[in-house]
């Protein structure tokens, strides 16, 4: 058994797809008007599914269900990356040097760690 796909909901698939396409180079391995797909079925795959009049989560609000960790080479250099491509950085960083918490254009929140 493996993960094949983590899916988050989202307002705009295709624009939430772009962001992570932009910051991970992962190319589009399906899209229609509903759900976008990155990444190829070898690897575990970051998918986005319309929902409509969805809302995001609000960080640090305890109703975050799931988030997606990613293992760097620079830190800096990916929050660099990833804020320039539209995340923000919350003023709330429970991870200290460990882990910097960024928020994607639609408020999921995601981890960026040293790797």
């Amino acid at each position: 058994m493996r993960i094949t796909t983590v899916i988050l909901d989202s307002a705009d698939p295709a624009k939430l797809a772009e962001f992570y396409r932009s910051a991970l180079g992962w190319e589009p391995s399906y899209s229609d008007d509903t759900y976008v797909f990155l990444g190829t079925k070898d690897a575990a795959r970051l998918g986005f599914q319309k929902v409509e009049g969805y809302r995001g989560p609000s960080w640090p609000e305890e109703r975050v269900h799931a988030h997606v960790d990613f293992e760097v080479p620079d830190v800096a250099d990916a929050v660099a990356t990833f804020v320039s491509l539209g995340a923000t950085k919350p003023d709330h960083q429970p991870g200290g040097d460990d882990w910097t918490v960024l928020l994607d254009p639609e408020g999921h929140p995601f981890c960026v760690m040293p790797g």
